[in-house]
């Protein structure tokens, strides 16, 4: 399902005021005997007709709670890059190095345009130099401010991050230690979702968008706002200080649960498995978040210290306050949640974090901890409540680096006594992943977390051992119900005559015609029909390879990576001409991406098109001067050009940065002994 921001007619401002004033009015605590509690089938703008229409036009009527909102972290989250939204500094000194990628990073502006360039110096000669302008900031800059270019609608993060709260420049979370992507990042739907309101998402790609909105925004907790505009331009009336208002979602009036998943859409950041055909579109607030994902976090004996940034909502539900406090929620309540604990008792999503006082978070503990001794509330020795000004948060919420994201602090939300330093310093031994939203997830879904934790998070291989345990391969009508995570399962650990042998037992035209066909917001039968044809690729198997990727390119078109194997493919097969068109129509696409390049350079030389290989070589060199399959070929343009001087000179290059490049090692050999 696409999201348009579809127009509709309003009524004058004046009369949307009025009926702002009376039905929208003032709420008061009364018993809700005819609220239906377990309301998510209740809601209208949960069906297909809802819409999304943008902020602007909840401002008309809520024009107060628009000016606070955008001053919250989440109304400040994303927003072209300009002066007014970076919090960044910037100085002409200000160069960040990567010692294992050998890179230097320096922001600067140009006019009005953001830029980052990259270089590399040698004996302070700068040897290479890529400029790529900022398109995106994403991030409020109460933490961080991130950075994001776009190419034809491709979204992919820059290799730098401002960390506000250390007022410095660095390499962006997971580019550190020998892992910086530079500019290939892909910033996918997955990610965007969060970061932003709900995007125009391009089906059949991996990040490609339409349109972004400019932060998140009102319906992303409150849902589509179509239907509540329409009832409100038609006079329908409702008190909403009696009743609920089932054409617009207010979190505050669902039950507990609800109201958390609202939250913990977001704020529950981890490694999140979809349920069979959804898709990170598919939630709206007041809907069971389970029965859309389930967000899994890694658990560690004796590490109750350790938390990821945006796990607010799982650190919270393993305080002692917060368990004690479900049992008080009343849900003949008109607002459930009044008597317990939830994220909206200390926040009100409508106001900054920066403009609510320390008292507001304090009278929330003084609520329930009204026990008095002879310092007060606190039993704290005075001298070190005075250090902290009596502030609750400070000792029981302290302030700690979060394991995901460095340079930042962020208030941890388990809420519990002071721990001793001892207790921080014990041994931390993995017990497994834990399904946080869910209580009993399905073996496939606790498969492809265990999957997904070693693909996208740590390359550790008990994770691929728990994954083949809930993974059955017995009989054939296991393989067919297990075989998308088999098949990554095995790609993984590049087990290809594995994956072959799940094709052959289910035969090669059910897999192509019957069992992966289907288009998806997430790829899903794509990914394994490539994963496939690679498998077929490495086998030698190029017939079969280029059927495989053909499928997956049919599903996932706008797929550059794709579309390139289908290229390579055809070359194999020595359909040059064929395999130069869809290597330029992969350019045509995403002209940034180099490997079509080096393919499409290659295609030329095989021509006898040696100047067009060059310079599409150069291009290429222009912006990852390190690609190894890219420097081989100018090693064999050389080559045929008679410069073996010049090729050695590639080929110990090639080997500085990588010394296990066997190819390159064997064509040096043959060079100097030749020479």
């Amino acid at each position: 399902m696409k999201f348009p921001l579809r127009k509709i007619i309003f009524f004058s401002l004046f009369s949307l005021l009025i009926l702002t004033m009376v039905f929208c009015g003032n709420e008061k605590e009364q018993p809700a005997s005819s609220i239906i509690t377990d309301n998510s089938d209740k809601y209208l703008n949960h069906g297909d007709s809802a819409h999304y229409i943008g902020m602007s036009q909840c401002k008309l009527c809520h024009q107060e709670i628009y000016n606070s909102f955008i001053q919250t972290g989440m109304g400040k989250s994303f927003d072209h890059a300009s002066k007014q939204k970076s919090a960044a500094k910037f100085d002409k000194h200000t160069v960040i190095y990567d010692k294992f990628k050998d890179f230097y990073y320096h922001p600067f502006w140009e006019g009005d345009s953001l830029k980052i360039m990259e270089f590399r110096l040698s004996r302070k000669d700068t040897v290479f130099k890529r400029i790529e302008r900022v398109d995106y900031i994403v991030g409020s800059g109460q933490h961080t401010n991130s950075h994001i270019f776009n190419t034809n609608g491709y979204l992919h993060q820059m290799p730098m991050t401002y960390y506000t709260q250390k007022g410095k420049w660095d390499l962006p979370p997971g580019f550190e230690n020998g892992f910086n992507t530079r500019f290939s990042r892909k910033i996918g739907v997955e990610c965007m979702s969060c970061h932003n309101s709900l995007p125009d998402f391009v089906e059949g790609s991996e990040n490609k968008f339409n349109a972004l909105p400019e932060g998140i925004s009102c319906e992303r907790c409150h849902g589509p706002g179509s239907i509540h505009v329409q009832q409100r331009s038609s006079g329908t009336k409702i008190d909403t200080s009696k009743y609920i208002d089932y054409s617009i979602v207010n979190p505050g009036k669902l039950p507990i649960d609800r109201q958390f998943d609202v939250c913990q859409r977001c704020h529950l950041q981890g490694n999140t498995v979809l349920k069979d055909g959804k898709s990170f579109f598919d939630f709206r607030p007041g809907m069971k978040l389970s029965d859309i994902m389930t967000t899994f976090l890694p658990r560690y004996k004796d590490a109750d210290d350790k938390f990821i940034m945006a796990s607010h909502a799982d650190r919270l539900k393993q305080s002692k306050c917060f368990v004690n406090s479900f049992k008080l929620a009343d849900s003949t309540l008109l607002r459930p949640y009044k008597n317990a604990l939830t994220c909206v008792t200390c926040h009100n999503p409508h106001v900054s974090v920066r403009a609510t006082g320390k008292e507001v978070f304090n009278n929330a503990c003084k609520n329930c901890h009204h026990v008095t001794t002879k310092n007060g509330m606190c039993s704290e020795k005075e001298k070190n409540r005075m250090l902290v000004q009596d502030n609750c948060v400070s000792c029981h919420m302290p302030r700690s680096g979060s394991i995901d994201i460095p340079h930042v602090s962020v208030h941890d939300h388990y809420i519990r006594k002071p721990m001793k330093k001892e207790e921080i310093e014990k041994v931390k031994v993995f017990i497994g992943l834990s399904a946080i939203n869910e209580k009993n997830p399905s073996n496939a879904i606790k498969a492809k977390a265990y999957i997904q934790q070693y693909d996208k998070f740590e390359y550790n291989p008990i994770f691929l051992d728990s994954a083949k345990f809930y993974l059955s391969d017995n009989t054939t009508k296991d393989i067919q119900q297990n075989f998308e995570s088999l098949v990554h399962l095995y790609f993984i650990k590049l087990d290809y005559s594995k994956i072959i042998s799940y094709v052959n037992r289910l035969g090669k035209d059910f897999v192509l015609n019957t069992l992966l066909t289907k288009k998806s917001w997430d790829n899903a039968h794509a990914w394994t029909l490539y994963r496939i044809g690679e498998s077929y690729a490495y086998l030698g198997n190029t017939s079969d390879s280029y059927l495989f990727y053909k499928n997956a390119d049919q599903l996932a078109p706008f797929n550059p990576e794709f579309k390139n194997k289908l290229g390579a493919s055809l070359m194999f097969q020595k359909n040059i001409p064929q395999a130069m068109l869809i290597f330029e129509s992969v350019i045509k696409e995403d002209p940034k991406f180099v490997s079509a390049l080096s393919n499409l350079g290659y295609a030329n030389l095989l021509s006898g098109n040696v100047i067009k290989a060059e310079a599409l070589y150069a291009q290429g060199l222009k912006l990852d001067p390190d690609y190894e399959p890219l420097l081989m070929n100018v090693v064999g343009l050389n080559i045929y050009k008679k410069d073996y001087k010049k090729a050695q000179e590639i080929l110990k290059r090639i080997l500085k940065h990588n010394p296990k490049n066997e190819q390159a090692k064997k064509v040096l050999d043959q060079l100097n002994t030749a020479n």
